[in-house]
């Protein structure tokens, strides 16, 4: 009852911040919300400051970074939903910054005895004030007792599980509010996204967790030879506190990498596509936070990556459903790129096939004979987001990631030179791909995986049977009815629901990247 009642009052003071940034009902949205709405926010703006933004997006922004930490890794989490708002909004959205003032040293020191059990002069002989400071932790640079070695030690803020726990109760309040208010959102599930926003801001919370997803990158990383991760130093990782190696280098969101020669800025941008590709493409897995200020250009030139709170994944399934699609449209074949959706359920059965080829070969066609640096991937998957819902294509979280993650390394490739030609750039990736999706090597593994399926349902079968024969004998004696039993129909729907569709956002990122490719070819 307490915990309702403080959840509550949290909740008024989150509804007062919008209000204060004209963001609870944004004025360029009223029309659009019920009339009991639309009086609310009436009376509403009377209480609104002057923002100097006229972005609703930035507003929005504005006050989550008001509100606190939560609501901050809330924004960042909603930022990636590409198909919820429309690109001005996303824009505005997408300037949400997680800085914060740093805690003091004191309590540094102590999160770091509660975690190593004894005082860091034990194990450090150095430890500098906060260098960096965000919403959830800061950063110290330290030296090593043991080796010497230079690292940055990552530190949470106390107390801040508790606090994002609270935080995320209001938000998923909110988020029945909206769901029971405005039926337009609820194609959009606002209730099942709280659910995966807040398994992402807690994940970010155990940077034993970090610490493992920075080491699987950086197996990628030394396979691939296009980027670099920081050395984890494990002895040194807890719960609340991450080490690993200190980077001296130049942020890509610092002017300065502006200054340095284009022939050395296209080579950066040229790793930071390719690196993202083949790790995506190749591995399944991706950073997926690659913004400027996540990338670093290191003392020797290379790219290097920090900050491994969110990974993106896919399964060898998606991957492969991405790079049949993409071999379909590098043949300008819109009608199999649609029969390989229909074949296997992406898109429901009461759609007309030649109709969604129709609405691919809209998003194609215009792709094709253009110079690269008048193409933009975001352009062409905000196409692909309509559709998606013109076919009743539900999102799948994974591949909405994937699609904001690939539009901030165009973003951060563009920024670094704004006539790069990152279809050119991604052409090595996407051809290995293609190759390794479509060649031999598949069918034969396709082929071990069918063995071992047949023979895990052999090792079944004995069970099965016994079963079967227990229901029959069940049957006949009149201890069940299977008058009841469901239609075709029913197992029609429920198959449909089983194979939900993968959002069409990778699909567009395959679509973009092969129309280009081939463009390139002509």
């Amino acid at each position: 009852m307490f915990r309702k009642l403080a959840t509550f009052f949290r909740l008024l003071r989150t509804a007062w911040v919008l209000v204060r940034h004209d963001a609870l009902v944004p004025k360029e949205y009223e029309p659009f919300v019920p009339a009991p709405l639309r009086f609310v926010a009436g009376i509403s703006r009377f209480f609104s400051i002057r923002d100097r933004d006229d972005n609703p997006g930035a507003r929005f922004a504005n006050a989550l970074e008001k509100l606190g930490p939560a609501y901050i890794k809330f924004g960042q989490v909603l930022s990636t939903r590409g198909d919820m708002f429309d690109p001005v909004f996303a824009a505005g959205l997408s300037r949400l910054k997680d800085k914060v003032p740093p805690f003091p040293m004191e309590t540094a020191e102590a999160m770091l005895v509660a975690d190593w059990g004894e005082p860091w002069q034990n194990r450090l002989t150095s430890l500098s004030e906060p260098v960096a400071a965000a919403s959830v932790a800061q950063v110290h640079k330290a030296v090593m007792k043991s080796t010497g070695e230079t690292v940055a030690i990552k530190i949470l803020r106390p107390n801040i599980v508790a606090r994002m726990t609270k935080d995320m109760d209001v938000i998923a309040q909110v988020a029945n509010i909206a769901h029971a208010a405005l039926p337009s959102l609820r194609r959009m599930q606002p209730r099942a996204f709280v659910v995966e926003a807040r398994r992402a801001v807690m994940l970010e919370l155990d940077l034993r967790l970090e610490a493992a997803a920075a080491s699987e990158m950086s197996d990628i990383a030394e396979a691939t030879g296009l980027f670099k991760v920081p050395a984890i130093h494990w002895a040194l990782v807890e719960k609340n506190v991450l080490a690993m190696d200190w980077v001296d280098g130049l942020a890509l969101s610092s002017p300065d990498i502006l200054d340095l020669p284009l022939e050395e800025r296209q080579r950066l941008a040229t790793a930071v596509i390719q690196g993202f590709l083949a790790s995506t493409f190749t591995y399944g897995i991706f950073h997926a936070d690659m913004h400027e200020g996540n990338l670093f250009r290191g003392p020797d030139g290379d790219l290097v990556l920090l900050d491994f709170g969110i990974l993106g994944r896919l399964g060898d399934a998606e991957i492969r459903f991405e790079i049949d699609t993409l071999y379909g449209f590098l043949q300008r074949d819109y009608y199999k790129i649609a029969q390989v959706h229909f074949d296997i359920g992406y898109v429901p059965p009461n759609h007309s096939i030649d109709e969604f080829a129709t609405a691919l070969r809209a998003v194609g066609e215009p792709i094709w004979g253009k110079q690269a640096e008048d193409v933009s991937m975001s352009k062409v998957l905000l196409q692909l987001l309509e559709i998606t819902e013109m076919f009743d294509m539900p999102m799948q979280p994974q591949l909405i990631l994937l699609q904001k993650t690939m539009m901030q390394a165009e973003g951060v490739a563009r920024r670094l030179d704004p006539a790069f030609d990152m279809w050119e750039a991604s052409r090595p990736i996407v051809e290995a791909a293609v190759r390794a999706e479509l060649g031999p090597e598949r069918y034969f593994n396709d082929f071990l995986d069918g063995l071992d399926r047949a023979r895990k349902t052999l090792n079944r079968l004995p069970d099965a049977t016994d079963n079967i024969a227990k229901l029959a004998e069940a049957w006949a004696n009149g201890e069940i009815d299977l008058s009841a039993a469901q239609t075709p129909k029913t197992v029609e729907i429920r198959k449909s629901n089983a194979l939900r569709p993968v959002g069409y956002a990778a699909v567009g990122a395959a679509l973009a990247l092969g129309g280009v490719w081939v463009a390139a070819h002509l």
